[in-house]
């Protein structure tokens, strides 16, 4: 199998269920950010961080390919069997925030990203994973959209900027506290 086909030369892709549509279609805009998360979240899983963490990140990314087939589908001519995305792996999101959240001091400030280059890449998925969210709920207003696809990737910014102070408290790293100047 070839890795390319030409049938994209002029602009236009296919949707799952055959559909043509422009590569700046907002359907390909929201599959396209959350394909850009998952290879950040990647990034994140090859620092060296805790087991736990690249255990649940690799989970994460199988959610994300979930959401991404779900979003790259047309709802109204797919026949493609799509994976399901559950209130389980919400729960799981939330879950993990929970037990970071019990080891790390009370949130009293903005914070800035950075501090290291792990935590500073958790803050840009976060930032991606807001974006896409963004776009998921644009497209979810002109079509079919499964409604456990925004949900989750609001907690899974949650997620990621819990996991980039875990990640930084785990390691000692000061937070960049935003004091504002008056």
């Amino acid at each position: 199998m070839k890795i390319y086909t030409k049938t994209g030369d002029k602009g236009y892709t296919s949707l799952i269920g055959g559909t043509r549509v422009p590569k700046h279609h907002l359907r390909i805009e929201s599959y396209g950010t959350v394909d850009e998360l998952n290879s950040y979240i990647g990034l994140i899983r090859d620092q060296e961080i805790g087991e736990h963490y690249q255990n649940i990140l690799k989970q994460i990314q199988d959610r994300l390919f979930t959401i991404g087939a779900s979003l790259a589908a047309d709802p109204e001519k797919s026949k493609m069997v799509i994976p399901d995305l559950t209130d389980a792996d919400i729960e799981l999101l939330e879950k993990e925030m929970d037990a970071m959240n019990e080891q790390l001091p009370e949130l009293r400030h903005f914070i800035l990203p950075g501090g290291s280059t792990t935590v500073s890449y958790c803050h840009i998925a976060r930032c991606v994973c807001r974006r896409a969210e963004r776009i998921s709920v644009h497209l979810a207003e002109v079509s079919q959209v499964d409604e456990r696809v925004n949900i989750y990737l609001n907690r899974l910014s949650d997620y990621l900027f819990t996991l980039a102070r875990a990640i930084g408290n785990d390691n000692k790293i000061p937070e960049n506290q935003w004091i504002a100047r008056v």
